[in-house]
């Protein structure tokens, strides 16, 4: 494939900013081992009109996951962490506690793929600060550590590998192992194997001297315009805790297409980060599905591994597609609803870069009315009761036929999903697999499909997240 034209970069990176008003952003191509191409809008900090650069510092949130996976990855490789074993195994700092006996325990896999029951939200009070959901501290203060947050224990909900529920608890329990089992910081970890091997010498986990003078500003886009966000620490750290450039983050994604490699050195074996982009886990085959810490996706036909990362002020994503060698990373700052958006505009510039189409509601495949009534009912969430994605979709979905459309109804404070999304058949020769579209939120649209079971469809699967909606049944109690 030839060297990406950096003006098609620039005119991408145009649009976005146009569609969808954010104080900086930056988007990097990158292939062959280097940043093929690179664009920036706009500022890294209003107050010193200071622009977005490729050594611009941003947080980059939860992509930080992918290291602390990594990490954890080459303690497997050198044989001091079995994936399949339990994690309570190798930690030491605090408890993982099942709220029933007798359930499988929460193993490191199920750690890695967001299987362990683990909740996001902890403590009620997270509830009433859902930019940061209770896992920060003012910048300046002293950050409790995870045995300190915990209280000693960190609460299994749900019994491991019935179901996904994405959790920061979960990584960060990662990052403790590692410290546990290697006697170093997380900090120290990973600069010792995986940052100072890539050659990335503008990322850190704490706000050291090396990226200090760099780091962007987060901004609040309000009716006065952008505002500057309070300054902060994450708590849990190996969940979302870096900081990186977009010239760090090219190597980074470089060694993820070079089998664990790039120019300067090696953090993992080809066969072991093969390993991590295979599924791991899969609600229904027909969703891509989860690798271990990267979610899976396809690209028109090319697999693709991808993460992104949200913090307040920040968003950040980045898609690979090992297989073609090509990524592409996107950074903002200051977006408005980034988290809406973002992965789905590097998506478009993936499959523009691939020469492959954006899916579309497809014209060619015809209903079938016929077998309806096995999919119309109620389905309740699988999420947990304080999962932040329930404040968006609510408890539920129904499946009902309104004026002869199919349509799909989520118990959701917003009205567009409320009132219930059609439901468009996608595969001539899979009557059980639809696409819905969700143009309100920058998502373009979304396969949603049916699983069925010796007693009829069971549950209704989105390939986002992945989410699952389980069927209830007349008279269950559930």
């Amino acid at each position: 494939m030839p060297t990406t034209d950096p003006t098609t970069i620039a005119a991408e990176v145009a649009r976005i900013a146009n569609r969808w008003p954010t104080v900086g952003l930056a988007v990097g191509v990158v292939r062959d081992g280097t940043l093929d191409s690179f664009a920036a809008h706009g500022l890294a900090d209003i107050a010193r009109g200071r622009p977005v650069t490729e050594d611009t510092v941003f947080r980059i949130a939860s992509v930080t996951k992918t290291f602390t996976a990594i990490a954890v990855m080459q303690l497997w490789e050198r044989g001091l962490v079995d994936l399949d074993a339990p994690a309570k195994n190798y930690l030491r700092a605090f408890r993982l506690v099942p709220a029933r006996p007798g359930w499988r325990p929460a193993t490191v896999r199920h750690l890695l793929t967001h299987t362990a029951g683990i909740r996001e939200v902890l403590h009620p009070s997270g509830l009433l600060r859902m930019r940061d959901l209770g896992e920060t501290v003012p910048y300046g203060r002293p950050v409790p550590s995870l045995s300190e947050y915990y209280r000693g224990t960190l609460r299994v909900d749900v019994e491991p590998g019935t179901r996904c529920m994405y959790t920061n608890h979960g990584f960060a329990a990662l990052g403790q192992l590692v410290a546990d089992v290697t006697g170093q910081s997380l900090l120290a970890y990973l600069r010792e194997h995986i940052l100072d091997p890539l050659g990335l010498d503008h990322t850190d986990l704490v706000r050291s001297d090396r990226i200090r003078l760099r780091t962007a500003t987060g901004y609040e886009l309000g009716r006065r315009g952008a505002t500057a966000i309070a300054d902060y620490e994450l708590i849990p750290v190996g969940a979302g805790g870096l900081y990186s450039t977009p010239r760090d983050m090219a190597s980074y994604l470089a060694a993820l297409l070079g089998g664990g490699t790039n120019a300067h050195g090696s953090i993992l074996k080809p066969e072991t980060l093969a390993e991590m982009f295979r599924p791991q886990y899969q609600p229904d085959p027909r969703i891509p599905g989860l690798g271990l810490a990267f979610f899976r996706t396809d690209l028109g036909g090319h697999p693709g591994v991808e993460h992104d990362g949200i913090l307040p002020g920040f968003d950040t994503q980045i898609l690979l597609a090992p297989d073609d060698g090509i990524a592409v990373m996107a950074f903002a700052n200051g977006a408005k609803r980034g988290l809406h958006w973002l992965a789905p505009e590097v998506g478009r510039l993936m499959r523009r870069l691939l020469d492959v189409p954006d899916p579309v509601i497809r014209t060619d495949v015809a209903h079938r009315p016929d077998i309806w009534a096995d999919l119309c009912g109620r389905y309740r969430f699988s999420a947990h009761r304080t999962d932040p994605a329930r404040f968006l979709l609510g408890a539920g979905a129904q499946v009902l036929v309104r004026r002869g459309h199919l349509l799909v109804r989520f118990a959701s404070p917003v009205p567009a999903l409320y009132r219930g999304l059609p439901l468009h058949p996608d595969d001539a020769g899979d009557p059980y697999a639809f696409r819905i579209e969700l143009p309100w939120f920058g998502l373009g649209s979304c396969r949603a499909v049916f699983g069925n079971g010796p007693d009829g469809v069971t549950a209704l699967h989105l390939e986002i997240g992945p989410l699952t909606f389980t069927r209830k049944r007349p008279g269950s109690i559930q």
